[in-house]
């Protein structure tokens, strides 16, 4: 029977064991590959969409406000776009199918009403009932308070201080900004710019939330304030902390204010310099913008107009269509080209793409265009070793990151580049700073070494739970991966001290924790591959253990997949419905670990070829019921928790990715 035959997203899979015909694999990774190689750019590179959730539209609208900005028709359909994920509770959720999020709501009831829509409207009434019924607008997170107070619907005294005086402190005090993350330093610099200087637009008193405070918006902040814990404990010492530095706050007791706010830019004009925009992130950027306007910087300064355009490059315009009768403008929170270039170029390496096709040496020689020159953060802590490696988009010169910098060399190892001498002196200093990153346990964090001292966490505006960058499993497995790539073995001490990390840090139940994809699914199918790679035995327990629990979780219909609540609750691991990406990574997962017989292969084979479309693709949507709006299913992780993202390649080069290796575990054993 031809895959092609009325099958679609939510067809029944044929079950039974029976392998795939080795044929029917290869007409499959043919028409995958073609599809992908369809999608490259003609400099070189691919960059799929990146999905997230409606937080993006609802600070688009608050930004344009805050500054009297804005193409009116674009924002009224960011508007449209934000209204069109309202749950029917009223409220709005940070992943497809996920439990209402209290600042994503509050944001968009706010962004909405600054939009002109009524208080009365039965959407805005339903979020209301919810917003009341959780807490209220005291119960959001810092970010999401500072906001509010922009525009005068918050008490500026009332949120956790974020004085500019941090960038202060040097590096060998405790409490120095380069110890917490990269995301949070670029995301709290300009936050503690905006916090000295307290920014206020004035709105009509109909665009307002008072309503959304429980009790009244004065006496809900006043409980807030009494409501403090007398235990002793990191989080009470540090909102003592936070009292005293509003009390010097309001009497002007700020000696070192000028000079703080000084450094303060200092450092921002630095990093908007080679990037597209600060830190090249949605929030990060945003905050540069309203920073710059603080500091007095007019708005046309060139240092505003190029914050304003990197900015607006994220936006994607959605003319109207049968499944949207208005059209729509959307916000992404960055790009990823780097990122998606090189697992493409992998993927396609795997695949059978000849080594030297111009199409791959066009890809590695964008890819090396894009190699890391100049010293940034991470060498606050990382000194003496030579700069290398990559970032995720297309310009972030201060943030390249061990995951892409590992994933772009495993691509340039698929790759015979005419080049070869500079590929191989760039792949040399890319692996030595690689090395100089790994941290002290043995694993690799992001973007810093070592950055991983819990005391922050503490900190009262830490609430975005992503002040920190510890070492992981997922990174730490592609990091083993590469190293075996390019001929490291265990003799090697750093790769042996990574496998003790490894196993370590393996849960009970045989899976690994996943960090920067969904979930254990994603983490446990990196580690394998990356101990398989560096020659750790199929059959040492661990390796097994983790093979069962991948069995252990497959679907009925023979796929895997994991939603993000799995990082709210354990016992959701790997519970979710079927994905492409997420069943390709358990297949790769086996397949390192040493099955190519089970059962379990052969039915996610099998999910994977009935659910391939005519051209090649793959869809990882979901739509709940008749009229409901179709959304990609999230499989990527910025912010356990807190921001979740759908890269929409995930599910074009892991699932070829899957089946060359199935096909080539099958033609050994035959």
């Amino acid at each position: 029977m031809s895959i092609h035959q009325g099958k679609t997203q939510s067809a029944a899979p044929r079950f039974g064991r029976l392998d795939a015909d080795l044929a029917e694999v290869q007409s499959a990774i043919v028409r995958s590959r073609e599809f992908l190689l369809s999608e490259q750019h003609p400099d070189g590179y691919w960059c799929g969409e990146l999905e997230a959730d409606s937080m993006l539209e609802a600070d688009y609208i608050y930004l344009h406000t805050q500054l009297e900005s804005g193409d009116p028709g674009r924002l009224q359909r960011a508007l449209t776009e934000m209204m069109r994920y309202q749950n029917e509770d009223g409220s709005w959720s940070i992943y497809p199918g996920g439990p209402g999020n209290i600042s994503l709501s509050v944001k968009c009831y706010s962004s909405a009403k600054l939009m002109g829509v009524e208080a009365g409207d039965p959407r805005l009434a339903k979020c209301r009932a919810w917003v009341l019924a959780h807490g209220g607008v005291v119960a959001c997170n810092t970010f999401t308070k500072m906001y509010l107070c922009g525009l005068g619907e918050y008490d500026y005294d009332a949120v956790p201080a974020i004085p500019p005086e941090i960038v202060l402190f040097p590096r060998w005090f405790y409490f120095n900004i380069y110890e917490i993350s990269s995301w949070s330093r670029s995301i709290l610099v300009p936050l503690a710019i905006m916090y000295a200087k307290k920014p206020f637009k004035r709105i009509p008193s109909g665009q307002g939330i008072d309503e959304l405070f429980v009790g009244g918006r004065a006496n809900s902040i006043l409980r807030l304030r009494r409501d403090r814990s007398s235990i002793l404990s990191w989080r009470n010492f540090f909102i003592i902390l936070d009292r005293l530095a509003h009390w010097a706050e309001a009497v002007h007791i700020r000696p070192l204010r000028t000079l703080a706010l000084k450094q303060a830019e200092k450092w921002l004009l630095a990093r908007l310099e080679m990037t597209d925009g600060l830190g090249a992130i949605y929030p990060a950027m945003l905050n540069a913008i309203i920073a710059l306007r603080c500091l007095g910087y007019s708005e046309d300064d060139p240092q505003v107009i190029r914050a304003r355009d990197e900015f607006e490059k994220l936006g994607i315009e959605e003319p109207a269509n049968e499944l949207m009768p208005e059209p729509t403008f959307r916000m992404q929170p960055c790009v990823s080209p780097v990122w998606d270039t090189a697992q493409a170029v992998f993927a396609l390496g795997e695949a059978g793409v000849e080594r030297a096709d111009p199409r791959m040496i066009k890809a590695a020689d964008w890819m090396l265009s894009k190699e890391v020159r100049h010293k940034g953060d991470w060498a606050m802590k990382v000194r003496n070793t030579e700069p290398g490696g990559w970032y995720f988009e297309f310009n972030n010169e201060f943030y390249p990151d061990t995951d892409d910098t590992a994933q772009v060399l495993l691509a340039l190892n698929k790759v015979d580049n005419p080049r070869e001498r500079y590929q191989h002196e760039v792949a040399e200093r890319a692996i030595a700073w690689e090395f100089a990153m790994q941290c002290k346990n043995g694993g690799w964090g992001s973007f810093d070494k070592d950055n991983t001292k819990m005391i922050f966490q503490y900190i009262p505006f830490a609430d975005h739970n992503a002040m920190l960058d510890p070492p992981t499993v997922d990174i730490t497995g592609r990091m083993l991966e590469m190293l075996a790539g390019y001929g490291y073995t265990r003799e090697d001490k750093r790769v042996e001290k990574a496998i003790r990390f490894i196993f370590r840090e393996q849960e009970q139940d045989g899976s690994w924790f996943g960090r920067w994809g969904v979930n254990y699914i994603y983490g446990t199918f990196l580690v394998l591959r990356g101990l398989d790679a560096i020659g750790v035995d199929h059959l040492e327990p661990q390796i097994q253990q983790a093979a069962e629990w991948i069995r252990m979780v497959q679907n009925a219909d023979g796929g895997w997949g994991e939603t993000c609540g799995s990082y709210d609750d354990p016992n959701k691991r790997g519970v979710g419905v079927s994905t492409p990406s997420q069943t390709a990574w358990a297949l790769l997962g086996l397949l390192a670990a040493g099955d190519d017989r089970s059962d379990s292969i052969a039915k996610g084979v099998r999910w994977l070829l009935t659910r391939q479309q005519p051209d090649g693709r793959w869809d990882e949507s979901m739509q709940e019921g008749e009229g409901e709006v179709r959304q990609s299913i999230i499989t990527g992780t910025g912010f356990p928790r807190v921001f979740y993202l759908a890269y929409t390649m995930y599910r074009q080069y892991f699932p070829l990715m899957a089946l060359t290796s199935y096909q080539r575990t099958m033609e050994r054993a035959s």
